[in-house]
């Protein structure tokens, strides 16, 4: 089991706190790259036979090329030349957040995220001039490595819109409240290879997508803005997402403009079918919470799955769950498991925290009116709650007493959106990480006496 959570021996109090890290570990283990490539990619080097879940790919005497982006894809690219050896590799490009380490065949790229940067431009064009570069036709294959923050770190902004323009974009987006569908449905209109334009501009060259999934329903169109897949929605889509959040007034001229010239058919649309592709989902939040629970049993819970697919607003959703748990819903449970990625509206002048500690918070503030123990802890799998090397938060019963001994005003720090001081008053709370190299959204349990 890797060891995810830095900070164990400091806020491992008793045993419970021990069991839930333990929990969160043996989830996000079960989904780094390098594991479930190699369970579900397979290569018969002897008969050049490449076989991904139950499908078989004779790729004897084709080139291969590596492509992708994506918190996970520089492990996945890794993962993929232990599959396939470098010498079956003709050549590659994959965008990453960071890389510890070098490929024979591959160009890693470091680039911006969660708002992108010059990198993120300059890794797009690599990807997209591979083609031309290489003279890449329907007798080649192209292996493509998507997963969650490929939409930032792979920004190829249309003519006439800067970079500067994208970021505002992003960061208004971002704290807007606005789902993450209705996010990438902006960012694909604004870009050269989301929502598909990218297995467009490879047409006619094969190519084979391994995707690991951030979102809820594993949709392939919304993870890392579907680079590999239709999409369905429009300029007009994106449009009406930007004013239903008022935001049209804030948002660069040059995004509206272009925007209003699509509406009107004068810049071209999302592809909405693609012939070229195949696209497989090898990971994603389901596969950690199955895991979660198993590490339940094994450690004495009756584990039980709420869901997978948990979206809104943090506060929303802690007060929901709290509110079942006090008037005796999960009674047959001691174990709660809850999956997916909440999106808070901040505030004007927010404060310092991340939609886990946010959310954690929040569920204690509500576990006030409990009377038995309890314990929360909530874990972004890609190790970074917003803020770098803080990958969440955890607090029980313990935490609750720290409030009323040290006079702590919790609701204020919540209307604040500043759970990371609140958490750094309190002490033992939070869940120091680095980047772990997947993605599958958050993850989050509950221990219920």
């Amino acid at each position: 089991m890797a060891n995810i959570i830095k900070n164990k021996k400091e806020i491992c109090f008793d045993k419970e706190r021990g069991k839930a890290l333990r929990i969160i570990e043996a989830g996000i283990s079960s989904v780094l790259p390098f594991h479930v490539v190699k369970s579900l990619v397979k290569y018969d080097k002897k008969n050049g036979v490449l076989t991904i879940k139950k499908d078989r790919y004779r790729i004897l005497g084709k080139r291969v090329f590596i492509i992708g982006a994506g918190k996970a894809s520089c492990n996945m690219a890794k993962a993929m030349e232990n599959v396939l050896g470098d010498r079956t590799i003709t050549k590659g490009v994959v965008i990453c957040k960071k890389a510890d380490f070098k490929m024979k065949k591959v160009k890693l790229i470091e680039a911006g995220h969660p708002i992108p940067n010059a990198k993120s431009i300059y890794g797009a064009n690599e990807i997209l001039s591979l083609k031309s570069n290489c003279s890449l036709n329907e007798n080649d294959i192209v292996i493509s490595l998507i997963s969650g923050g490929g939409s930032s770190l792979m920004a190829t902004p249309p003519k006439g819109i800067s970079l500067k323009d994208i970021k505002i974009v992003n960061d208004l987006l971002i704290k807007s409240g606005a789902n993450i569908r209705e996010i990438n449905c902006v960012r694909k209109h604004l870009s050269r290879v989301k929502g598909g334009h990218l297995a467009k501009h490879y047409w006619p060259v094969k190519i084979i997508s391994l995707i690991i999934s951030d979102v809820a329903k594993n949709r392939t169109n919304v993870i890392a803005s579907g680079p590999t897949s239709p999409d369905s929605s429009t300029f007009s889509d994106a449009y009406n997402i930007l004013d239903k959040y008022n935001l049209s007034e804030k948002i660069p001229c040059s995004v509206i403009k272009f925007l209003k010239r699509g509406i009107m058919g004068k810049e071209s649309e999302t592809p909405k079918q693609l012939t070229n592709c195949k696209n497989y989902i090898i990971a994603d939040n389901r596969l950690a919470l199955n895991n979660m629970a198993k590490q339940g049993i094994n450690l004495g819970f009756k584990p039980f799955i709420i869901t997978n697919c948990q979206k809104g607003d943090p506060e929303k959703i802690a007060r929901k769950i709290a509110s079942k748990i006090i008037n005796g819903y999960y009674k047959k449970y001691n174990l709660l498991l809850m999956g997916g990625e909440m999106t808070p509206s901040l505030p004007k002048n927010s404060g310092k925290g991340g939609r886990n500690q946010h959310f954690v918070a929040a569920f204690m503030f509500e576990m006030m009116k409990y009377n038995g123990d309890w314990l929360v802890a909530s874990f972004a799998t890609d190790g970074s709650d917003f803020i770098n090397k803080v990958g969440g938060a955890i607090a029980d019963s313990h935490s609750l007493a720290q409030v009323k001994k040290k006079s702590i005003d919790v609701k204020c720090y919540l209307k604040k959106f500043n759970s990371y001081n609140l958490f750094k008053k309190i002490g033992g709370s939070l869940l120091l990480s680095k980047d772990t190299g997947t993605n599958v959204g958050d993850v989050t349990l509950f221990i219920l006496k």
